[in-house]
This record gives C-alpha cells, structure tokens and sequence, in this order.
C-alpha cells in the first residue's frame, strides 16, 4: 500500500483482497489459505525463473499463466525477494498506462 497509487480492493468476496494502481490489478493475496498465496504480474521470462528457482512459486492461479506467478508464503523465500516481486508487478503494470494516468499516480 506505500505504492504510489496503490490501492486496495475486495472485488471478488472477502476472502481475496487485489491490489491496484489505477484500476489496474497488479497483485491479489488469497486470504483463506494458510500460508497465504499471492498473484504477482511478472515477466514472462521472470516467470519462467522464479519457477525454476523456488518450489514455492508456480504458475498464476485462475490468472494468465504466462504474466502471473503465484507465490505461496510459506518462509522459504525470502521476504526481500518478495518485496522485489511487488516492486516488479507494480512497475509492470504503471510501465503499461497511458501518459496521463502516469503523471496522475506520481502526482
């Protein structure tokens, strides 16, 4: 939520909170497994590796499979490297907005 522009939603129950910036999704957490699950925007080739590299990461559920991981927060990766997920999805997403939506979500 320290993301410029981010904001936070439910639109799918109460159990699945989405994060966007402007009304486009970059990251949606599954509030009703334990661990929590998370779907982060990636790039395809970054998809691919993530996968490769940590069993706790594998294709986006119910998301297009190519530009979204979901990542299960079980510990085993590190909170940093999470943290850099959030950063990617996030940059992907504003990368994609038009000029004038880009200059409203840095102010």
């Amino acid at each position: 939520m320290a993301k410029q522009g981010a904001t936070k939603d439910f639109p799918f129950g109460d159990d699945t909170m989405v994060f966007k910036v402007m009304d486009k999704m970059f990251g949606l957490i599954s509030l009703k497994t334990t661990p929590l699950n998370i779907n982060l925007k990636c790039d395809p080739n970054d998809a691919l590796a993530y996968r490769d590299i940590y069993e706790c990461v594998n294709p986006g559920y119910h998301m297009n499979k190519k530009h979204w991981n979901t990542i299960t927060l079980d510990g085993t990766m590190k909170e940093e490297t999470v943290k850099d997920m959030v950063n990617e999805s996030y940059d992907l997403v504003v990368s994609k907005l038009t000029k004038k939506t880009k200059r409203r979500v840095t102010f």
